[in-house]
């Protein structure tokens, strides 16, 4: 997120290994929504031509000056405006933002303003605001009418889908943040294998805050995130065994870790030019074969 939303990793693990197990119906259901880009309200209380224009406002990047740690702390506090303007309505834009606004100031925030725990002053800030950048511009194209990334146009076709479940549509947006964006600012930020303790110490920080989004999102739009965030109850029963929930959180930690290291090892491809096309296409592989399975796992009534 930003490098966060790491609790969403462990849900991606999850699915895309449903996916790759379940070939049939991997290529039966393609589940990607078609791109919606005449700014149609989405599912919720239809927002005011006013609450349209600060969002606009709020999210066009280009406003946002200066650098590091300041820039992104603007940068938070508009999304955070944002946020509040979408669940306001209910509306479907903001089950990505609810979760994403919380760990950003639960988790990435006292982490990037903590020199100690994050001492490349520069770097740090950078790979935050750049991942999070990407997500404003897609909401600021998404508001305008203009085209929006293809995962992004995906996540915002599905919150006008009122049928969906909104537990598909919010792993939807963790989908496109975590397997497409964190890879592009971890190549934009200038990230080197310096950075790759305090990279791990972001995304780990973001992993053991993963229940304010299940809580969020339960409670302000009914989505349950609760099972699929708990490795699909294998940490459940884990749990009863231990009679706490310390072996949700490691495996939790655990596979979070496991898929940044792609997503790590992404970013890094993308700095070579030689490979980049190749790793595009890799991200944009990734992503989609996500959304199938996620889509197969709301189909069997999993989300």
């Amino acid at each position: 997120m930003r490098a966060r939303l790491s609790g969403g990793a462990t849900a991606i693990v999850s699915i895309t290994a449903l996916a790759l197990l379940s070939p049939g119906h991997v290529s039966a259901s393609p589940g990607h929504a078609a791109p919606d880009t005449t700014r149609a309200a989405a599912c919720g209380t239809p927002l005011s031509a006013n609450a349209i224009d600060e969002v606009v406002e709020l999210s066009d990047t280009s406003t946002l000056t200066g650098s590091g740690l300041v820039r992104l702390e603007a940068a938070v506090d508009r999304h955070r405006r944002i946020t509040e303007i979408l669940v306001a309505h209910r509306d479907w834009r903001g089950l990505f933002s609810i979760g994403l606004n919380a760990v950003e100031y639960e988790a990435v925030l006292p982490l990037q303003r903590d020199p100690v725990a994050l001492p490349d002053r520069t770097w740090s800030p950078e790979v935050s605001y750049d991942l999070l950048a990407r997500y404003l511009r897609n909401v600021h194209a998404e508001f305008t009418g203009a085209p929006t990334d293809p995962a992004w146009a995906n996540y915002f076709a599905l919150t006008k889908q009122c049928s969906s479940s909104p537990a598909r549509v919010a792993m939807a947006g963790y989908n496109a943040h975590l397997t497409v964006d964190l890879a592009h600012a971890v190549d934009s930020s200038g990230t080197n294998p310096e950075n790759i303790p305090e990279f791990y110490r972001i995304v780990d920080s973001i992993a053991v805050k993963g229940d304010s989004i299940v809580t969020l999102t339960k409670s302000l739009y009914d989505g349950d995130l609760g099972p699929l965030w708990r490795f699909y109850f294998v940490g459940e029963g884990l749990d009863l065994l231990a009679g706490n929930d310390q072996p949700s959180r490691t495996l939790l930690r655990a596979a979070d870790s496991g898929y940044n290291t792609i997503t790590l090892a992404h970013g890094f491809a993308l700095q070579n030019p030689q490979a980049r096309t190749a790793t595009e296409q890799q991200i944009d592989g990734l992503w989609r074969t996500t959304d199938t399975a996620l889509q197969v796992l709301s189909d069997l009534g999993g989300l």
